[in-house]
């Protein structure tokens, strides 16, 4: 890249799963990359993405005005991927998803930035008894009436090495004799975190057309079941499925609501997995979709092996026996 195209991005939630991909892609490009998060002393990893003073942390609390002004003050670029899964203290699904989205672009458009790009759900505005999907709709409207020009990206579920889904559900694979079934019925599109990574460098680098929103899947449409099974597979595990009710679900939930560590499940996404979390027939009819980047998702069976192989019975000593053969 010639360095008068290098540009100078400010990043929320740089530090996560997804965002350190995005980050290292960045880098790779010849950005400079700040990395705002509410803790830069815990976000020494993203340093060695980048060359020497490319990566930077700085500190910057979304719900906090200020400190969004000061993370964005002579960027070029934003992207905003914060987003919680659970509410805690203050930081809510209104706070989060809804306030903070707007703090951070009308920072940005008071600031003269050039792109902003947002990360959403696939499940915005579908999921209508859903607090985080509601909430995840009402942030994007704040953001387009602060920036019209923003591209907004819905991803489905994200799986690569790191990921919350599929690590989750192996770990649980490994400890319990069965395995519970909500929504056994509904459709995901898993996408590959690589994939959702370069679609963000793109849209920031004004690859696509702004004042839209992309939904991103991957090649495969499968059912919850299907995803367990495909699971129980990978990590050559014999576990039946015991399908639940949602009210039998969110029974199961109510408890971790009162304890102090991050609830395996809540009420809100019990109501998440009873709706499909697929690319809308709209979005493909309007080219809303990978395709407008120019990028072939990549299937599961690519990557899956590549991490699941670590929830078997002897780790990597079964990489490549058949699957289903463990206790």
């Amino acid at each position: 890249m010639d360095r008068l195209d290098q540009k100078l991005v400010t990043i929320f939630g740089g530090s996560g799963f997804v965002g350190t991909q995005i980050v290292q892609e960045l880098a790779r490009r010849g950005h400079r990359i700040r990395v705002a998060v509410r803790r830069p002393d815990l976000a020494g990893h993203v340093r060695p993405l980048g060359n020497v003073g490319q990566v930077m942390p700085v500190q910057a609390n979304i719900r906090n005005r200020e400190s969004v002004e000061h993370a964005v003050a002579g960027a070029d670029i934003v992207i905003n991927l914060v987003g919680i899964g659970f509410e805690s203290a203050k930081q809510t699904f209104r706070a989060v998803h809804v306030d903070g989205a707007k703090n951070i672009a009308e920072a940005a458009s008071a600031a003269g930035v050039q792109q902003l790009v947002h990360m959403s759900i696939l499940g915005a505005g579908t999921a209508k008894t859903s607090a985080t999907a509601e909430s995840r709709l009402g942030g994007e409207t704040a953001i387009f009436d602060a920036f019209p020009n923003v591209i907004v990206l819905r991803p489905s579920l994200i799986f690569g090495y790191g990921d919350g889904f599929f690590n989750l559900m192996g770990s649980l694979a490994r400890l319990f004799p069965a395995m519970p079934l909500i929504g056994g019925k509904t459709r995901f599109q898993p996408v590959y975190v690589g994939d959702v990574a370069e679609a963000f460098v793109l849209a920031a680098e004004g690859k696509v057309e702004g004042g839209k929103i992309y939904e991103l899947g991957g090649p495969e449409v499968l059912t919850h079941r299907e995803l367990l099974k495909l699971i129980l597979s990978q990590t050559g595990r014999n576990r039946p499925l015991i399908p639940l009710s949602d009210g039998m679900a969110k029974l199961m939930a109510a408890p971790f609501s009162i304890l102090p560590f991050p609830p395996l499940l809540t009420s809100d996404q019990v109501e998440l997995l009873g709706t499909d979390n697929i690319v809308s027939e709209e979005a493909m009819r309007e080219g809303r979709t990978f395709e407008a980047f120019g990028i072939t998702p990549t299937a599961m069976e690519a990557i899956l092996p590549t991490y699941m192989w670590r929830f078997r019975k002897h780790g990597q000593f079964d990489r490549h026996v058949s699957s289903g053969t463990n206790a």
